[in-house]
This record gives C-alpha cells, sequence and structure tokens, in this order.
C-alpha cells in the first residue's frame, strides 16, 4: 500500500510587526538598514501541506508576498485573529478565486470569524453578487481539523487583554500575536521539531512577548528549533542573532522549513 506524502514546507512570508521595517518616518539604524534580512513584512505564514497551500493571515502586505514567493494558488486561510495588520490584505485573495475558479474556505475562533463577518461584510453578507470581491467561505475552527490533507490543530493564546489562535501542523506549531499560553495549550504544544513564536522586541510589551520572554516560553516547550517572529525596529537581525542561544533564529522574510515524515511504526 502506498504511504501518503505527509511532508510539510512552511515558508515565513513576513516576520515583521504591525508597522513592518522599515517604518514609515524612523531614521533608526536597523530602519535605515539596507541589510535585506531587516526588511520586514507584516507577519504571515504559508504552509505547503500534500493537498494544496494553507495561508496564515491575510496581511497588509500579502500581494508583496505572493508575488515574492510566486504563490500560485491558497487553497485555505486560518486567520490568527482580527488586527489589522493580520486581516486587511483580505482582498489580494480575488486573483485566487479568479485563478482557481471556487471560493476558498477560511478559518478562525468564533470571535474572529465574527470579527471578520463583520468588518468586511460585502464578503461575508452582501447578498448582492456584483463586484470583484474575494468569495469565501467562514468555518469556526474549535478542534482538530483535516484541512489540506494535514490536521490542524488550534492552540488558544492570550494576547494582552484579548485573544489569538495559534496553529499547530503536525511537528510545527506557529504562535504569533501572543504575551500569555494558558496551561491547556502548553499542553498541545509537546514533541516539536519547529516552534514559531512571538517575539516583538527586546524590551517587555504588554501584548506581546519580547525576546527573552519568548526564549523563556520556548524553552519550557522544548522545540528542537524555535524562529522568534513578528519583529519590530528594534530587532537587527544579524548582530542580535549573535545574542540567541542554540536552537534558536530571528525570522526572516523568505525562512523556510521541510519536515519529512516520521515514521509512525517505531
Amino acid at each position: 500500500m502506498n504511504t501518503p506524502d505527509r511532508r510539510l514546507e512552511v515558508i515565513i512570508l513576513g516576520s515583521g510587526g504591525s508597522p513592518g521595517v522599515p517604518m514609515p518616518g524612523c531614521d533608526c539604524a536597523v530602519c535605515r538598514s539596507d541589510d535585506p534580512l531587516n526588511r520586514r513584512t507584516r507577519c504571515s505564514l504559508l504552509v505547503r501541506a500534500p493537498n494544496g497551500n494553507i495561508l496564515v493571515d491575510t496581511s497588509t502586505d500579502l500581494r508583496q508576498q505572493a508575488l515574492r514567493e510566486k504563490i500560485e494558488r491558497v487553497d485555505a486561510v486560518l486567520f490568527t485573529h482580527g488586527h489589522a495588520d493580520h486581516v486587511h490584505g483580505i482582498d489580494d485573495l480575488r486573483p485566487f478565486n479568479h485563478r482557481q475558479g471556487q471560493a476558498i474556505p477560511v478559518y478562525g475562533a468564533e470571535e474572529t470569524v465574527s470579527h471578520l463577518h463583520r468588518v468586511f461584510p460585502y464578503i461575508f453578507t452582501d447578498p448582492l453578487p456584483e463586484g470583484y470581491r474575494p468569495q469565501l467561505t467562514s468555518h469556526v475552527i474549535t478542534g482538530p481539523t483535516d484541512i489540506c490533507g494535514i490536521e490542524v490543530l488550534p492552540v488558544p493564546l492570550i494576547h494582552g487583554g484579548g485573544t489569538a489562535t495559534g496553529y499547530r501542523f503536525g511537528p510545527i506549531a506557529y504562535l504569533t500575536d501572543c504575551s500569555a499560553i494558558p496551561e491547556a495549550s502548553l499542553a498541545l504544544l509537546d514533541n516539536l521539531d519547529l516552534l514559531i513564536i512571538d517575539g516583538l522586541r527586546l524590551r517587555p510589551h504588554p501584548t506581546h512577548f519580547h525576546v527573552a520572554k519568548a526564549v523563556e516560553m520556548a524553552r519550557r516547550i522544548g522545540a528542537e528549533t524555535t524562529w522568534l517572529t513578528h519583529l519590530n525596529h528594534e530587532i537587527d537581525q544579524r548582530r542580535h542573532q549573535e545574542e540567541l542561544p542554540e536552537g534558536f533564529v530571528f525570522a526572516f522574510d523568505g525562512l523556510r522549513w521541510r519536515t519529512e515524515p516520521r515514521d509512525e511504526s517505531t
């Protein structure tokens, strides 16, 4: 019997915080840097799964990211939460609808899906067919769900006074925009090969992990490798990378990871 292909590839589409880097109006050393590793579009991830491409968030830089990575199709979208830098590129899904000839399913926590319906009524609730708008179907995700041939597990997170949703894809977990991880969610994060986690800046922040807190939390989770993402302009990628512990990496746009299927017979 043929064994299905369970390989995954993840691509950091965007590694930056909400203003991106360089940040408009800023003349700090990082914003003035000509190092491409210090040029960060808004935070987003692509998962190349066995049966299609899963996009995590429609960042405000989605068009630029899709062109850079030559993304030809989007088969599903997972939303982490409703903040503008993570959802306001939603109209850039329209060319994929046109190319694929069908609606794209989008998933999120109940609060996030309700937010999308409220902020983008022309997509989800407007009955009129006219206009060039995304064709999307919304779904609340509450537990393990098969999407594009892999099991996707939502991981509830604390984001300041609100919430966000991380996602686990087999041995990979993506936890952006979080300031705490509930104990019940930590129980979902054992035996990871790769953890991608929020590490906004060097100084503490009320709604995001800063670098030291992200490192502390990642050590508790115990993944083999950890990438810090959602980075603001305090982080000089090459200089501060030297200060990270072994096994930790500051993510950058275009960073890739490919995982081979695990042998489940042993």
